[in-house]
């Protein structure tokens, strides 16, 4: 069991001891502190409120809710809702800040509360540290009983949000239509069972759902990892779909599987977007330092540069905007277009890339073909308290000197067909070394050299 607090919010498992778990404790000492210090940073007294699937999810909500309601915040309340929604919900009611109850894709015994800034996008790693210190330090003020804070149930903003993603100039929902595409989503019985056909459905293409009762109860592990994804795949042939698509429980992550079956690949997702975008907007592109090298080369073959960011959507965002990329996001599946909002959007690219199908006549697998191969490995080095870890990457980077060596974020070495990163975990006491190459067996040979020269440096 476990409780995490971090820039970014708080999740944990639920039950057990208070300050150990995600309890309704926890749940309401945290949900006082974001509401207090969106009051004492002069934000609007209004939080836009939704949830993933989750069992969970109602019980943390009525926390949630009422915690604001006890700071005289009026809450919008969402209900079942995806994160993309939550995020633009913000924006359009005018909101001081947002809180998207999601585990994201963790299993079902966890959940956790996600803070937004009055832009829908997560709040900086400073506003995450001054959050912390507020809720460490207790001296938060309640509202007296003639100023407590409303509800208010909103409805539509999924609707709104598809009008959003279908208005963007990078899709085409009539080309989509004239397709008539069979579509087989994997929406693992939480919100995507809700959005996805309904996107779906607007769209012109048939749905059909596997895990498609949004009651929280996993059919498998919700991460849309290949290990994941085997009933999605033979489901797409079985049905002689063109497309499979798997989300996330809370629907920012969209991973593909090709109309026979075959992976798309996780890291893909973007990369596909991104080339069918940079076509009609050329331009610059981000993703973090631990994604596939497709995306610079896509880049570069359409003109454009491509730029890295720190592990972590908030460093993605930030570095979207300073080099004014039009296109972004992490290759675990989440794209991030600007002209929508800043944040990561499964049904935006999900619309995309059928768009980019109907547009170019081909496959899916015809589609994928088109793009180099990488291969990722993901290990880890453990880490014992005498481990220097600061001394160690430092070492690594001598080491590599006469290699490209990034230091934003742990340590990126890239050579010349290949590349890895080390960086330190926020969640367990490991360094995740993550390696890519163009074989299986070169991106192995890259994480097991790092491990072995990091083995060396620790000996010294």
């Amino acid at each position: 069991m476990a409780l995490i607090k971090s820039i970014s919010g708080i999740r944990g498992t639920i039950g057990g001891r208070a300050g150990e778990n995600l309890t309704p404790q926890d749940i309401v000492e945290c949900t006082a502190g974001f509401g207090y210090w969106v009051l004492q940073n002069g934000g609007k007294p209004r939080v836009v409120i939704g949830r993933d699937g989750r069992i969970s999810g109602p019980m943390v909500s009525q926390l949630v809710t009422a915690t604001l309601m006890g700071l005289g915040i009026e809450v919008i309340d969402l209900g079942l809702s995806t994160t993309p929604t939550v995020e633009m919900a913000v924006a359009m009611e005018g909101a001081g800040a947002g809180i998207i109850i999601t585990a994201s894709h963790n299993p079902a015994e966890w959940n956790a509360l996600k803070f937004l800034n009055h832009k829908g996008e997560f709040i900086s790693q400073a506003d995450g540290e001054a959050l912390l210190a507020l809720i460490d330090s207790g001296g938060i003020v309640y509202a007296p009983v003639d100023e407590l804070g409303a509800c208010r149930q909103a409805e539509g903003y999924l609707e709104k949000h598809i009008d959003a993603v279908l208005s963007l100039p990078f899709v085409d929902a009539g080309a989509v239509r004239r397709q008539g595409y069979k579509v087989v989503v994997d929406c693992i019985n939480s919100s995507g069972a809700v959005a996805m056909p309904a996107l779906l459905e607007r769209l012109g293409c048939e749905a059909i759902l596997l895990n498609g009762e949004p009651n929280g109860r996993f059919a498998h592990n919700p991460e849309p990892l290949p290990q994941h994804l085997q009933e999605l795949r033979r489901a797409v042939t079985e049905q002689g779909a063109a497309l499979g698509a798997a989300v996330d429980p809370d629907v920012d992550r969209l991973a593909l599987v090709c109309e026979n079956g075959t992976l798309f690949g996780e890291e893909y997702t973007l990369v596909a977007v991104a080339d069918y975008i940079l076509q009609h907007q050329p331009g610059n592109t981000v993703s973090n330092l631990s994604s596939t090298r497709a995306l610079r080369d896509v880049t570069a073959g359409r003109g454009g540069q491509y730029f890295a960011s720190a592990v972590g959507e908030v460093n993605v965002v930030s570095k979207m905007k300073e080099v004014g990329a039009v296109i972004g996001g992490e290759g675990n599946g989440g794209v991030i277009v600007p002209g929508l909002h800043y944040g990561r959007d499964a049904l935006a690219g999900l619309a995309i890339f059928l768009t980019y199908l109907a547009k170019s006549g081909q496959t899916a697998s015809a589609l994928r073909a088109a793009y180099p191969d990488y291969y990722m490995v993901k290990d880890k080095i453990a880490l014992s308290p005498e481990i220097d870890i600061e001394r160690l990457l430092s070492r690594l980077e001598q080491r590599f000197r006469g290699e490209n060596c990034n230091t934003i974020d742990g340590l990126k070495i890239d050579f010349e067909h290949g590349w890895v990163h080390l960086r330190k975990s926020n969640t367990e006491p490991i360094i995740r070394i993550y390696s890519e190459g163009g074989s299986p067996e070169a991106a192995r040979q890259l994480a097991d050299t790092m491990k072995a020269e990091a083995d060396l440096v620790l000996k010294a």
